[in-house]
């Protein structure tokens, strides 16, 4: 049941959402933590999807509109949601994931586990576009030391400038298909380390269990070895009795009084559909970039006419995604494979950092590579085009029963995959803003995207592909399919595809360009905070959840301090 008034109310239970709920109880503080969809823990039996057969879904695992990667993914949400769409300007093809769950896409993402670079803060300095950070590596460096620490991550240590170290658990070994590619970039001399990835190989405390190498950690772990919000924040926040968490509760706006202070928010109760308000001293958006710019934009009064935070017009501004393309190949040395427990985490277990620092090349920033393949439990789909691969060994095509199956037993594990993961730039015309004409169910205005890929990106995009297909073949692989050409932007993702969006309310120390400061506080609001990633000036090549966690971590004892200090 709420209270009536909070010292902080939490809007989004996500990485940033979870990550403050966590630091402002253990403080003392009194927080409500507001989530728009149910409660969800991977351990609860009528939950669970680790470790269920194929024929327990009425679709053996494939894919719906409520789970886009499958009826076994952990994440309940996706591109489109029933009665919440968004829209967008002609010639836009932007895609907008959205969860509604505890624990929100940390229920969804790989676990990749990356900090920033000192680069990475100040691109602005070697490329001349987009803008520096107002902060720097050594500013947030020590979060996450600690975040290493609390959460848990595996990785080595490797001395890459900007890729730092951290304090990393063992690494898993690589699986046969990952040494193929560990020998084919060897001949390239394109570098290979472990993935850092946030799963325990380690005991780290009593509350999480340890990794048992599974290959579903998209279907979240019921023992809490990898992590997530809810398992590895909210929960033990919950337990200390400093939270009260409201779910099924979407926010609609931030309430402000005659002088523009944030008093409270107000949401709809999803059960009975009752408009309802609570009270509390500050506020903390973390309902992931968009939507936290979208309830910003929503919160109009007299004092903030254009929404709250965005006297400069900037809310929902820069919105930029990480670039990708992927390719696979036939490995034809895995043929005829003996059948053998290879599962290990979900995901990779090597991957390639950007290695092309500084290199004369027709595109700025980086990006890196994430290797797939190996076998793992068969399910829905899975049975990989084996006409193809019967095609490149002369063998016959087609074929069902027997057949089939003695074909799919043969190209088990020969496959190897690339997804490559880059950084864009961040354009002040990449935005998202109010629909004027349409709203979702609630009432509530939706968002309209506008967004175009840059040369920058697009040739990017060709030199991902180029090197994949070097790769591929060195590694002793026949690509599969025909390269993506220029009419196809060399198989660019679209803006969104990827799930990193970021940069809506982005930080900076000048308030007419930017909407937070360096402690993710509105410029207009000094009881606001934004702790999602849209307060990253730019994307780096690095996925952003570390980031968004070390943010949220630096922003919480910020709160703290002001709120001692009484400046808040």
């Amino acid at each position: 049941m709420a209270k009536n008034h909070y010292d902080v109310i939490i809007v989004g239970s996500g990485a940033g959402g979870g990550m403050a709920t966590y630091q402002l109880a253990s403080a003392g503080l009194k927080v409500a933590l507001v989530e728009a969809g149910d409660f969800y823990d991977p351990a609860d039996d009528n939950q669970r999807t680790q470790l269920r057969n194929p024929w327990e879904s009425p679709r053996r695992g494939a894919s719906s509109t409520r789970r886009p990667f499958g009826d076994f993914n952990a994440c309940i949400g996706g591109w489109e949601i029933e009665d919440e769409p968004f829209t967008t300007t002609e010639g836009t093809e932007f895609m907008w994931w959205r969860a509604r769950m505890l624990g929100g896409r940390t229920n969804h993402w790989g676990r990749i586990s990356l900090r920033f670079g000192p680069l990475d803060f100040k691109r602005r300095d070697t490329d001349g576009l987009g803008a520096n950070w107002p902060i720097n590596y050594e500013d947030i460096k020590p979060y996450y030391d600690k975040l290493d620490k609390l959460i848990g991550v595996f990785g080595s240590n490797e001395g890459l400038y900007n890729d730092p170290d951290g304090f990393f658990l063992p690494a898993p070994k690589p699986r046969l298909h990952e040494l193929f590619y560990i020998e084919g970039a060897k001949k390239l001399g394109i570098p290979v380390i472990p993935a850092r990835k946030s799963i325990l190989t380690k005991r780290l405390n009593t509350e999480r269990g340890v990794c048992y190498y599974c290959n579903q950690c998209d279907r979240a772990c019921s023992i809490h070895a990898d992590f997530s919000s809810g398992t590895s924040l909210i929960f033990p926040a919950l337990n200390g009795g400093q939270v009260d968490l409201l779910t099924n509760c979407m926010v609609t706006e931030v309430d402000t009084d005659e002088t523009g202070t944030a008093t409270g928010v107000t949401y709809i109760d999803k059960r009975d559909r009752s408009r309802q308000s609570i009270s509390g001293r500050t506020v903390v958006l973390a309902a992931s970039a968009c939507s936290s710019a979208r309830i910003l934009l929503n919160s109009k009064s007299t004092q903030h006419p254009d929404g709250l935070g965005n006297n400069s017009g900037h809310v929902g501004r820069y919105l930029h995604d990480s670039t990708g393309a992927s390719r696979a190949a036939f490995l034809p040395d895995l043929m005829d494979r003996d059948i053998y427990n290879e599962d290990g985490v979900g995901g990779m277990h090597v991957y390639t950092p950007w290695w092309l620092e500084d290199q004369n090349l027709d595109f700025t920033r980086g990006y890196h590579l994430e290797i797939g393949g190996g076998m793992r439990m068969p399910n829905y789909g899975f049975g990989f085009a084996v006409n193809e691969y019967n095609r490149f060994i002369g063998k016959r095509i087609g074929g069902y029963g027997n057949q089939l199956r003695e074909d799919i037993k043969r190209f088990f594990g020969a496959r190897l995959s690339i997804a490559c993961r880059g950084e864009s730039i961040a354009q002040y015309n990449n935005y998202c803003e109010l629909d004027p004409s349409v709203v979702d169910e609630w009432g509530m205005p939706v968002l309209r995207f506008n967004y175009r890929w840059t040369e920058h990106e697009i040739n990017q995009a060709k030199h991902m592909q180029d090197t994949m297909e070097e790769l591929l073949r060195a590694s002793g692989g026949i690509p599969l399919g025909d390269k993506p050409g220029a009419d196809e932007s060399f198989g660019l993702t679209k803006p969104g595809e990827i799930i990193h969006e970021v940069g809506t309310t982005r930080m900076g120390n000048n308030p007419e360009t930017s909407v937070t400061n360096e402690f993710c506080q509105l410029h207009d609001s000094k009881n606001v905070f934004v702790a999602d990633a849209g307060p990253f000036v730019s994307q780096a090549d690095k996925n952003p959840t570390w980031t968004i966690l070390a943010l949220a971590w630096r922003t919480s004892d910020y709160i703290v301090d002001q709120m001692r200090k009484r400046n808040i």
